[in-house]
């Protein structure tokens, strides 16, 4: 997710945690192939058929919800155009494989490319192959290496991210009257660029009303990872009032380690990335997590009606500019019980 390194997680094969000593339950129920999607709307001149378009697509394999959720709304995007065809390579985690298979869709001459990189760094070369080649790229969330490989980015906000979940967790404090609030963090993996990124952004957010993290610690954004993590801060620290969990798949395992503890209705709790999972969870309004901040996958959505308005040589309508953005980026918005159904179409 906007870094060139690559990732344990967030691709196309659609191939648990209780609490405590208990058993694993369905972690990633994103992974499930009924799961909603969003695609974007058709209006206007460019909701009107116009030239066929291939659009070749390449993304890691799906062993988070998140690369899961990718695929399938890249899918369903191209499923709404009669004027595009969506070939879609099968996910992979082999960097050789992914760059042989961008390639082989260069050589059968796609008309644009949607490359979601497991390695940014890696596939940068081949990518700019497609640019030389005449094949517009559309890099989508790990960013290539040079700004010569895509035509147009569009990823999420990783700093927003962080500066959304301070936000509401100030908002939350502040109305509880609770002056010097002890919040706490639970991270991905902090070598990554994301996960830095969002740290750095929480810690903005904070800072601004005075506020601190107390404690921090990383995971690897899979739920058994949460769980243990969790269970060691909650050991660690006696007084909690907010904390903030970077990933929701990561989260079962800390809403495991929670209940576990006896601790559900100590202190608030804000997710990351906006699983439907998270969001019903939310909604359902039994446990700690009331706030989810989304990186949502119906990113590809989009990246898929770029790519066909690239291949047809058409701009975004309700702008003036005569092109196609270089870069865009989502915004990460904050999930709450009042907004949570209209945000379920998001969710992966």
């Amino acid at each position: 997710m906007g870094s060139t390194l690559s990732l344990p997680r967030r691709g196309i094969l659609l191939s648990g945690l209780a609490a405590g000593a208990g058993v694993l339950a369905a972690a990633c129920t994103s992974n499930d192939t009924t799961a909603s999607t969003q695609v974007a709307g058709g209006t206007g001149d460019n909701s009107a058929a116009g030239k066929q378009v291939r659009v070749g697509f390449s993304a890691p394999a799906a062993d988070h919800g998140w690369t899961a959720a990718v695929t399938r709304n890249a899918r369903a995007q191209a499923e709404k155009f009669t004027d595009v065809t969506l070939n879609v390579t099968e996910g992979t985690n082999d960097v050789s494989r992914q760059i042989e298979q961008v390639q082989s869709m260069i050589n059968q001459k796609v008309d644009v490319l949607v490359v979601l990189p497991f390695d940014g760094n890696a596939l940068t070369e081949v990518a700019k192959n497609a640019m030389a080649a005449g094949i517009p790229v559309i890099n989508l969330d790990r960013v290539f290496a040079s700004a010569l490989a895509y035509r147009t980015w569009i990823g999420g906000d990783n700093y927003g991210m962080g500066v959304n979940a301070g936000t509401f967790i100030v908002g939350k404090m502040k109305d509880a009257g609770i002056a010097d609030p002890v919040i706490v963090e639970i991270a991905g993996i902090d070598n990554l660029q994301l996960t830095q990124e969002r740290s750095r952004g929480f810690q903005d957010a904070l800072a601004a009303a005075g506020f601190r993290v107390a404690a921090r610690q990383s995971t690897d954004f899979t739920a058994a990872g949460g769980q243990q993590v969790a269970s060691q801060m909650l050991q660690a620290t006696k007084k909690i009032d907010a904390m903030w969990n970077h990933d929701d798949d990561q989260g079962i395992g800390v809403l495991g380690a929670i209940k576990q503890a006896n601790r559900s209705g100590e202190f608030v709790m804000v997710g990351g990335g906006g699983s439907a999972q998270a969001m019903r969870e939310i909604q359902a309004g039994n446990s700690p997590l009331q706030a989810t901040v989304l990186y949502s996958p119906a990113m590809a959505s989009s990246a898929v009606a770029l790519a066909r308005l690239l291949g047809q040589r058409r701009a975004l309508g309700d702008l003036a500019e005569h092109d196609v953005p270089a870069k865009i980026t989502t915004f990460s918005a904050v999930v709450t019980k009042d907004n949570a159904e209209q945000y379920l179409a998001n969710g992966y």
